[in-house]
C-alpha cells in the first residue's frame, strides 16, 4: 500500500498509508484530529532493492546515450554438420 505525506496546518507533516483510491482525500491528523491536506512528493525510489534501481537507472540511461557495440561477445555458433533438406523452412 503506497505512503503519502499529509500536512496539517497545527502539528505539521506526517505519513499515511492508503489505498490508491483514497490517495485524493483528505485526512484526520493523528495529534489534533484536524483535516489535513495531502502534500505531494516526489516517489520514493531509494527504497527499490539495489538490482532494481540499478535496472532503472541502466534503461534510463540507454534511453539518452545507448552503448555501442564495437565488438562480438557470447560463445561461437556452432556450424551445421549435415546439410539442411529443402523441405525446413528458416
Amino acid at each position: 500500500m503506497p505512503v503519502y505525506v499529509f500536512a496539517c496546518h497545527e502539528c505539521g507533516p506526517f505519513e499515511l498509508a492508503r489505498p490508491m483510491a483514497e490517495a485524493s482525500s483528505r485526512a484526520c491528523c493523528p495529534i489534533c484530529q484536524r483535516e489535513a491536506r495531502r502534500v505531494f512528493t516526489p516517489p520514493r525510489l531509494a527504497r527499490l532493492a539495489a538490482p532494481m534501481r540499478r535496472a532503472l537507472e541502466t534503461e534510463e540511461g540507454s534511453a539518452h546515450e545507448p552503448r555501442v557495440v564495437t565488438e562480438r561477445h557470447g560463445r561461437a555458433l556452432r556450424q551445421r554438420r549435415e546439410p539442411v533438406p529443402p523441405w525446413v523452412l528458416h
